[in-house]
């Protein structure tokens, strides 16, 4: 196959700096012994890959519009990973709570889980970066 007629330009280098912080976010999880902590940081790297695509393809018009939930921006911009978002803005109340020190709901399961998860979900987004680059 040749190379293109035109050059296809690199993603923002704000969103190739999120997915380069969900991906050490999903190391540290990794690494994270405690599952409420290991759960806490998996789900942000879950949201820097959110907030990775929200740069890459731009966020929606709203008007004046109230904040709004990363989860609800990637669903509406990137309607391909609106499962993805609906599965990781059920967690939100979750994070919230262990960040609030309410951890009981957190298991080493739950906590693996969505490590596991998060890592296939940046895993996605970094094959949608370099998609435009093929």
């Amino acid at each position: 196959m040749s190379a293109p007629a035109f050059p296809i330009p690199l993603p923002p280098a704000s969103a190739l700096a999120l997915l380069q912080q969900a991906r050490d976010s999903l190391a540290e999880a990794e690494r994270t012994p405690e599952p409420p902590e290991r759960f806490a940081v998996a789900y942000l790297a879950a949201l820097r890959a959110a907030a990775a695509v929200l740069a890459l393809r731009g966020r929606p018009h709203r008007g004046r519009s109230r904040p709004t939930s990363a989860w609800v921006l990637l669903a509406a911009i990137a309607p391909e990973m609106r499962e993805w978002a609906a599965f990781f803005a059920e967690w939100s109340s979750t994070r919230a709570a262990v960040l609030a020190g309410i951890t009981r709901h957190v298991t080493a399961r739950t906590a693996d889980d969505l490590v596991r998860q998060a890592g296939q979900f940046v895993g996605l987004v970094g094959h949608v970066m370099n998609e435009g680059r093929r």
